[in-house]
């Protein structure tokens, strides 16, 4: 089975486990040290690598941009239900995230934009079980 590792750079690493943990998510200690900490989104599948940015940039000659200025990735995860959206950008308004646009109301699809701490950039979204199934037109014809 295949497993997802997004590595983000943070600037303070207990910060952005506080962020990441306020948003429901859990830290796996196995995984975690000064340099980095492994943050379980989905047990077994898709976890996040916050590591600090002295230590992201081991991984690259390339110069490691400002996420907050020039964002170069977006992380969705979507949830079971719209108010599942609405309590992750609560809670993490909460924990030091900012909300830089309104929520995007597609009817058969919610999202609400989240920036961490540092800037990096995630997505909350849900989408109707019909149209993530059959697409946005089986959603409107079950609307009519």
């Amino acid at each position: 089975m295949a497993q997802m590792f997004v590595n983000l750079p943070v600037t303070d690493l207990e910060r952005a486990k506080a962020f990441y943990t306020a948003l429901g998510f859990t830290i796996n200690p196995a995984f975690t040290d000064h340099n980095a900490a492994c943050v379980v989104v989905d047990e077994g599948h898709n976890y996040f690598m916050i590591l600090v940015r002295e230590f992201f940039q081991t991984f690259t000659d390339l110069p490691i941009g400002d996420p907050a200025v020039n964002p170069t990735v977006s992380t969705a995860i979507f949830l079971d239900s719209r108010e599942a959206v609405d309590k992750a950008a609560v809670d993490g308004i909460a924990a030091g995230g900012a909300e830089p646009r309104p929520a995007s109301d597609y009817g058969f699809m919610y999202q609400r934009q989240l920036t961490d701490p540092d800037g990096n950039f995630l997505e909350f979204g849900w989408m109707d079980p019909v149209a993530a199934e059959q697409g946005p037109e089986a959603f409107a014809n079950q609307q009519a």
